[in-house]
This record gives C-alpha cells, sequence and structure tokens, in this order.
C-alpha cells in the first residue's frame, strides 16, 4: 500500500499521543523508534514532536505524574505512564496493557516505604503517630497510613526524596527499580505499596470510538510486539535426518519450531526463534549434534 493509500485509508485516524519526559523519555523514544514510530522533534528539550504515521496527530513529551489527568480529561486520546501515577492522581482511563520497559530494566518500579539503617523499626506497624513522611506520592502515603490506622505528617517532596532522612523525614515512600539507591542513601525497605509497571492507557470515549480504538490497537500491536522480540533471535539451520532429534532435543522454541525438507531429501531445514541469552551455549551445542549452515537472525518485533 503507497503512502497516498495509507493517508487516505487513515484520513480520520487523528490520535493526539502524550509521552512522558525525564526517566522514562530515553527509553520510550528508544522503543518508538524500534517500533518504526520515530518522533521527530527540533531538539531534545522540545516539547512537541511528531511521528511519520497516519494514525498520530500530534505528540507532546510531558511530565508523566501528568499524564494520566490529561488523557482522562480528553486533552489526549493515548499515553504511556506508570501505574503509579494513574492511582496517584486516581485518574480514569482505559489501560491497553503494560509495557514491559523502565528506565533502566525491564523490571517494573516498586513504590516503598523505607526507614533508616539506624532506625529500630522493621515493619510499618511500628511507626507512631506522628511521623514524618517524605513522599512524591502523597495521596497513596495518605490512603496507605489511614488503611495502618497511623496519623502520619505526610510531606510533599520534589525530589532527592531519600536524603531527607533522618533531619526532615523519620520515613520515606519513594520508588525503587534495583534498590541501589536506597541502599546507597542508607535505607531499608520495611514494606511495599505498590509494583507499578508502565502502561498504555486511553481516554475513555476516545476508545469508544471504533475507528480511534484500531488504531490504537495498531500502535499497541507494534510496541508489543518490538518489546517481545528484544530479547530473542531467530535460529536457522540445516540438519541430516539421522541428527534431527538430537538437534530438536536440545532447541528451545517460542512454539514448534518450523521444520522444512529439503530438496533431494535426506535432510531437513529447521527454524525456530529463541532467547539470546542461551545463544552462546545453543550455536556450539547444535554444532556438536550435526546442525550445518547455522544462521543467528536478529529479530525486529514478534506479534502472535
Amino acid at each position: 500500500m503507497n503512502s497516498r493509500k495509507q493517508k487516505a485509508r487513515y484520513a480520520f485516524l487523528v490520535l493526539r499521543l502524550v509521552l512522558p519526559k525525564g526517566s522514562l523519555e530515553r527509553a520510550t523514544l528508544e522503543l518508538f523508534q524500534e517500533a518504526d514510530l520515530a518522533l521527530k522533534r527540533s531538539s531534545e528539550v522540545d516539547y512537541a514532536a511528531t511521528i511519520d504515521d497516519p494514525r498520530v496527530q500530534e505528540v507532546r513529551i510531558l511530565r508523566p505524574q501528568e499524564i494520566p489527568v490529561y488523557v482522562a480529561e480528553g486533552l489526549f486520546d493515548l499515553g504511556i505512564t506508570g501505574r503509579d501515577w494513574i492511582d496517584e492522581t486516581d485518574s480514569k482511563v482505559k489501560s491497553l496493557g503494560t509495557l514491559a520497559y523502565s528506565k533502566a530494566t525491564s523490571n517494573p518500579i516498586r513504590v516503598v516505604l523505607a526507614v533508616s539503617n539506624a532506625s529500630g523499626v522493621k515493619k510499618a506497624e511500628e511507626l507512631q503517630d506522628g511521623v514524618r513522611v517524605s513522599t512524591e506520592y502523597p495521596n497513596l502515603t495518605r490512603k496507605y497510613f489511614d488503611m495502618k490506622g497511623i496519623k502520619a505528617e505526610i510531606r510533599l517532596s520534589y525530589g532527592a526524596t531519600e536524603a531527607k532522612i533522618p533531619e526532615i523525614a523519620d520515613a520515606v515512600v519513594e520508588i525503587t527499580e534495583t534498590g541501589r539507591a536506597l541502599k546507597a542513601a542508607g535505607l531499608r525497605v520495611i514494606d511495599e505499596l505498590l509494583i507499578s509497571r508502565t502502561e498504555l492507557v486511553a481516554n475513555i470515549e476516545a476508545f469508544e470510538d471504533p475507528i480511534k480504538r484500531h488504531a490504537m490497537e495498531q500502535i499497541r500491536t507494534l510496541l508489543e510486539g518490538t518489546l517481545e522480540a528484544r530479547d530473542k533471535v531467530l535460529v536457522k539451520l540445516n540438519v541430516e535426518t539421522d541428527s534431527l532429534d538430537a538437534v530438536l532435543a536440545v532447541l528451545p522454541s517460542l512454539k514448534s519450531p518450523t521444520i522444512s525438507e529439503l530438496s533431494g531429501g535426506g535432510a531437513f531445514a529447521v527454524e525456530t526463534v529463541v532467547p539470546k541469552s542461551a545463544i552462546n551455549i545453543l550455536i556450539p551445542d547444535l554444532k556438536d549434534r550435526g546442525a550445518t549452515d547455522i544462521l543467528e537472525i536478529p529479530l525486529s518485533k514478534i506479534v502472535h
């Protein structure tokens, strides 16, 4: 389908998209680049961007804290933010699913309650009324301490939250992905409030529009397919009939391997998708078991 026909087909698919600025920004832009949805903007500090795709009318890059609110209000049709900010702002949005990436790894972040290592407190219930808690999540924190029946003095933090102990706060509610920053600050986690993953969220009214919903689902397919392919490769090989079973015995696969008999008989072509982490062990093992003409091919997307 040529470009003109594509634009005609999606003439009414005009999604307003908002993406996160800050810690998730680089990882998000890389994901969109790999998904063939590359963003163009005049500079790295520009808040406006474009995507050369007929489904996307405009793109803004804003703080993830604001994104659930703006999507819920209908200022944008589709956005990417964290579950932590959806719950913190109590925004009514339609989640289209999680996207398995974050700022440093593919792991989710955790919203945790932490105290100083020097503190004798081992669990939240040991904190006393009047405890000073510094956090960027005042609503989540207030709900948590209300549930525990503890009257906490909650102080909004604008960053460097872990540095507030002990002079400014007795405890913090903070996010962690690896735990290294909290440990380096001399803090110990005593409870977990929330596991937060990156989510693709839509305005509820926009999602009810079948044309817009179709565009949203297509973009989701591209993003999820790209993430699925990141840690996998395609392996192709040839193997003679008497070695086929030995090769298949060590060949992991996403589903069943594709096996085709070669012209002339007596040998097969085999291909399958495997985890990239295992490839350094797998390829020599395949060769030892009789495989030949082994190819390792990078993947851009896997769409089920």
